[in-house]
């Protein structure tokens, strides 16, 4: 069990998204859409059912071969599936109040602030 100051701390840091677990959630999210089930797409992905469920659980991290054949049993583009987790990734990630950068200039401080993402950057990089 986690103390009230370790807590705390654990709730003011943000959360880091990581790119394994934005991708299980979007291939299993896609899958899903089609109807289609773990052991079909597993199947027709040439990869075994138990892996595509540890990489949609975001347990396993893809090479671009399994990537590529995920999207070929999904009838999807690679790129599509990059600009999905892109999204998801801006989705959840958390955007927390910046510190201030202090920067020395003339002899004195200027206070000024790191830029604010916001969830459509994602999309204007992937463009």
């Amino acid at each position: 069990m986690l103390n009230p100051a370790d807590r705390a701390r654990a709730q003011a840091t943000p959360r880091r998204v990581l790119l394994r677990s934005a991708l299980g959630d979007t291939l299993r999210r896609m899958r899903l859409e089609q109807g289609r089930t773990l052991a079909d797409v597993a199947l027709r992905a040439r990869v075994s059912m138990p892996y595509l469920s540890e990489l949609e659980r975001g347990l396993k991290e893809a090479s671009s071969e399994v990537l590529a054949a995920l999207c070929a049993a999904l009838g999807i583009e690679l790129s599509d599936l990059l600009v999905a987790i892109a999204f998801q990734i801006s989705a959840e990630s958390v955007v927390a109040t910046p510190a201030p950068i202090r920067r020395m200039t003339a002899g004195h401080f200027e206070v000024a602030t790191s830029p604010v993402r916001r969830a459509g950057d994602a999309y204007a990089l992937a463009a």
